[in-house]
């Protein structure tokens, strides 16, 4: 279990290849708009140094790293919102993930045209985020009609409703995404119900040259200076270098990132972005037959991390044995870890640690 994130931009900023990279897919990637149609979906490992560790540990026969799922979703244009470029279609699979990549073009090509013929990272921004904007004001506008009648007439549900709708007209009339209306936790429901585009968060990947990755270009710092009006990440990624990295043995791979000036792959600083912009943390069950990796939302509860599991593990909870990740390895496993008295047992309130190693007591 991971998330799910969709992949978003403008026609040939490197969204396919990207995805590529990630998922070794081999889907199509060309030079001409509209390549990716219907959405690609690849489910993409998480690269977790502690799983490794505990797998050595435990001597495990299996090992089974959590997973991401993206979405290559078509390239969007100006006027989406309205149906171009069978904007509608691409907009509807937005609302299916919880968050946005937003690949931007940051490099120069004569020999990849340019939906728009130039390079101009905060114009493409502004492309794309319009067109989300301009998607959730008539999402609103609708639901507004639907509830201003019954708030009139004295509907106390429906009026707290349009107190709320109200607020979030005004704010994307003015140009502003939704994700940036403070609301208190009752009207929460509310914004879930509506399912807005512009409410998802988002991190934004600068593509760029194999020879600017180390340090970046004008383009870059450009994105990075305009996404801080969404407080958003930027995750700097050349799509041919990570191409070229997802066709290496990995025996190879760390020598060649190594001579890019790079410590990981741009694809494993997306997928921690990823986690970090969604709030997501993992957990471990260690044993002989397998050791795996867990994803829960930062301040899940025991019972809920069990329920990722199985539902039944949910349902019928009794105990959670929790040994802290560092714990666990200092101790050499679970045996040391309870001789030395931190292995512990946690009840239905325990809010489950990044790390911690796990195994549940249930009822069936």
């Amino acid at each position: 279990m991971g998330f799910r994130c969709g992949i978003v931009g403008l026609p040939n900023v490197g969204k396919s290849t990207i995805f590529n990279a990630m998922t070794s897919a081999g889907i199509e990637s060309a030079n001409y708009p509209f390549c990716t149609i219907e959405p690609n979906v690849g489910m993409v490992p998480v690269n977790d140094p502690r799983l490794d560790i505990l797998s050595e540990l435990a001597k495990t026969q299996k090992k089974v790293c959590a997973q991401m799922e993206f979405v290559d979703i078509a390239g969007l244009v100006s006027g989406a919102s309205k149906g171009e470029g069978l904007g509608n279609q691409f907009l509807a699979h937005i609302r299916q993930v919880d968050a946005i990549a937003h690949v931007v073009r940051c490099f120069e090509d004569t020999n990849i045209v340019h939906v728009e013929d130039s390079i101009d990272p905060i114009r493409d921004r502004e492309v794309i985020n319009t067109e989300l904007i301009l998607a959730d004001m008539d999402t609103v506008a609708r639901r507004i009609d639907k509830t201003a009648g019954r708030a009139r007439v004295g509907d106390k549900a429906c009026q707290a409703q349009m107190v709320v709708l109200e607020k979030l007209e005004k704010l994307l009339n003015d140009g502003n995404p939704a994700r940036q209306l403070e609301v208190d936790e009752s009207s929460r429901g509310l914004l879930k119900e509506l399912c807005l585009l512009s409410a998802k968060p988002v991190l934004y990947v600068a593509n760029v040259k194999e020879e600017d990755i180390a340090t970046g270009n004008k383009w870059v710092d450009e994105l990075k200076e305009a996404a801080k009006e969404d407080n958003a990440p930027v995750v700097v990624i050349s799509g041919a270098i990570e191409e070229e990295l997802s066709g290496m043995p990995a025996d190879e791979r760390q020598e060649f990132l190594a001579d890019m000036g790079m410590e990981e792959s741009g694809l494993n600083r997306l997928v921690m972005a990823g986690y970090k912009l969604l709030g997501l943390i993992n957990y471990f069950t260690v044993g002989e037959k397998e050791t795996r990796a867990w994803t829960v939302k930062k301040g899940a509860t025991a019972p809920q991390a069990a329920g990722v599991i199985h539902t039944d593990f949910e349902r019928g909870f009794i105990r959670a044995e929790v040994t802290a990740y560092k714990d666990f390895v200092e101790c050499d496993g679970e045996a040391g870890a309870k001789e030395k008295g931190v292995w512990r047992l946690e009840g239905k309130e325990y809010i489950v640690k990044d790390g911690d190693c796990m195994n549940f007591r249930f009822n069936v």
